[in-house]
């Protein structure tokens, strides 16, 4: 038990994207923790605050607090909801990080909880049986954010195997399907509204898997977006270091994308020789063919 203890910890002052998602949560659930304290010994009612960080089922209270779609996804206000959806994360998340890198996983953490934040809202404002309720409910936690991971990493491979106590190696896809059957047969009964949003992470995951496949990245976008406000709140560039100019290992994913990249150049190249000749290609498409056939 030391022995987990201790990798969580060396795990946690790493600087990674993973790393700071986990140490995001637990600051969060922490100031949230303080403040309930707070207002519980002057007696007063938390839940202003609480409504800060929450989902709103209802679109008209969303367009009053539209920051919650991207805060939810780090709120947390049970002890067991937040280890539960942390240990999910660190440990899928690092089987994820063997094929993918940091960005995507912070992006598709984002983008699994936006996904997955939309079905709630959608179900509470579709189906009838959730109508009367639309009003008072809403959403909070990682674990559609956790769920795309899961789902991305056991659909980009399906014949992965991960070892489980008691149970030996067992296919990531199976504990993945496991998870969204348990899901779909909660509906039901208790929190109908988490349960479908971990429907919509583990939907954006599958996509997220599917589109890596084929060479494309779902998270460029919204990883722009990330880029674009973090240069926006940066004082000063930062100083590159020995550290950061380290190249690592390209993933499954990078590989496959730049020889789908590499192979849609070659044949435009191809497809130029055919409508005007070899002689029309220029120095650099004649250097890219000439390194290919090799």
């Amino acid at each position: 038990m030391a022995t987990i203890f201790s990798d969580i910890g060396n795990f946690l002052r790493r600087q990674s994207v993973l790393s700071s998602l986990l140490i995001i949560n637990v600051l969060v659930f922490l100031l949230i923790q303080l403040v309930s304290l707070f207002f519980f010994l002057f007696k007063l009612s938390p839940d202003p605050f609480f409504e800060f960080f929450q989902l709103p089922a209802s679109p008209v209270q969303l367009l009053h607090r539209p920051w919650t779609v991207f805060t939810y996804m780090f709120t947390h206000f049970d002890v067991w909801h937040i280890v539960f959806n942390l240990l999910c994360l660190y440990w899928f998340g690092q089987i994820f990080l063997r094929f993918f890198g940091p960005k995507q996983l912070g992006g598709l953490y984002v983008l699994g909880g936006i996904v997955g934040g939309l079905f709630f809202i959608l179900s509470y404002n579709i189906f009838p049986y959730f109508l009367e309720s639309v009003n008072t409910s809403s959403l909070i936690g990682a674990s559609a954010s956790a769920m795309a991971i899961i789902f991305a990493a056991a659909f980009y491979r399906k014949d992965l195997k991960i070892n489980i106590i008691l149970l030996g190696n067992v296919k990531l896809l199976y504990i993945a399907l496991l998870f969204l059957v348990i899901d779909l047969l909660s509906i039901e009964h208790d929190n109908p509204g988490g349960h479908i949003a971990h429907i919509g992470g583990a939907w954006m995951g599958i996509g997220f898997a599917q589109a890596a496949i084929k060479g494309r990245d779902l998270t460029e976008g919204i990883n722009s977006i990330i880029d674009r406000m973090a240069n926006w709140f940066a004082k000063k560039p930062r100083k590159t270091t020995r550290q950061q100019v380290y190249r690592r290992p390209e993933t499954d994913y990078e590989y496959n994308k730049r020889k789908h990249d590499e192979q849609v150049e070659i044949d435009r190249i191809l497809d130029k020789i055919k409508r005007s000749g070899y002689n029309s290609l220029s120095k650099n498409e004649k250097k890219k063919l000439f390194d290919a056939s090799k």
